[in-house]
C-alpha cells in the first residue's frame, strides 16, 4: 500500500510540476522533449522511458523488484492525472507556488515509494548498478547521467528553467527528511532456539 500511494503520488507531483511551466526535473526534461518531437503522450513517454532505462540494467547485472516494475507502470498514467488535475499555469507568483506544491509532495512520495523497500525505480538502479559495477563515485555517476539526459531533454525542446535548478538543489536535502521518517523497517532476523537435543523422527 505504501508502495502504491507513493508511486501515484510521484506521478501527480511530476504533472503538477509540469503545469507549472518553469522547468522539470532532468528526466522530465528527456521526456517532455521526446512528447514534443513524437507527438506521443508525456505518460505514455516517462513508461516507455522507465521501460529503456530498465533494459540497461542487463549488462550491469541488476536485478528488479516488485517496485522497479511497479514504478515503470504508474508514474506514467499519474503524471497524466496531474496533468489534468491541475490547469497550466501562467502568473509568475502562481508559477511558483504550483511548482514548490508539487515538488514537495515529490519529496513525499520519494519517502514512501523507497521507504517501501520494494525495489528501486530504473533510473535509480541504473546509478547505483553503475556506481557497484564500475566502482565510481556515487556522485559522479549521478551528475553525469542527469547532465547527459538533461542536454538530450532540452535539444529536443524540453522546458529547462528555473524550476530544474530548484529542483537539483532542494529534492536531495527534502528526500532526507522524509525517508527516514517514512522508511519501512528491516525485519528483525528470525532466531532459530536451539535446546542442544538433536531432533529425532517420530
Amino acid at each position: 500500500m505504501q508502495l502504491a500511494v507513493g508511486l501515484v503520488a510521484y506521478g501527480v507531483a511530476i504533472g503538477i510540476m509540469l503545469r507549472a511551466g518553469i522547468g522539470v526535473s532532468p528526466w522530465d526534461v528527456l521526456s517532455q522533449g521526446i512528447t514534443k518531437v513524437t507527438g506521443i503522450p508525456f505518460g505514455l513517454v516517462v513508461v516507455l522511458v522507465g521501460a529503456v532505462v530498465l533494459l540497461l540494467w542487463i549488462p550491469i547485472r541488476q536485478k528488479p523488484g516488485v517496485g522497479t516494475v511497479a514504478n515503470i507502470l504508474v508514474i506514467g498514467p499519474a503524471a497524466e492525472l496531474g496533468i489534468w488535475l491541475v490547469p497550466q499555469q501562467t502568473v509568475w507568483w502562481m508559477q511558483g507556488l504550483v511548482f514548490l506544491g508539487g515538488l514537495a509532495l515529490l519529496a513525499l512520495a520519494t519517502g514512501l515509494y523507497v521507504g517501501a523497500r520494494l525495489g528501486p525505480g530504473p533510473r535509480d538502479g541504473l546509478m547505483t548498478g553503475i556506481h557497484a559495477r564500475f566502482g565510481w563515485p556515487i556522485w559522479v555517476v549521478r551528475t553525469g547521467i542527469e547532465v547527459a539526459v538533461l542536454a538530450v531533454g532540452w535539444l529536443l525542446g524540453g522546458q529547462v528553467g528555473i524550476g530544474t535548478l530548484a529542483f537539483a538543489l532542494l529534492i536531495g536535502p527534502m528526500v532526507g527528511v522524509t525517508l527516514p521518517l517514512l522508511r519501512v523497517p528491516e525485519p528483525a532476523p528470525r532466531v532459530i532456539p536451539t535446546t542442544g537435543e538433536v531432533p529425532t523422527r517420530g
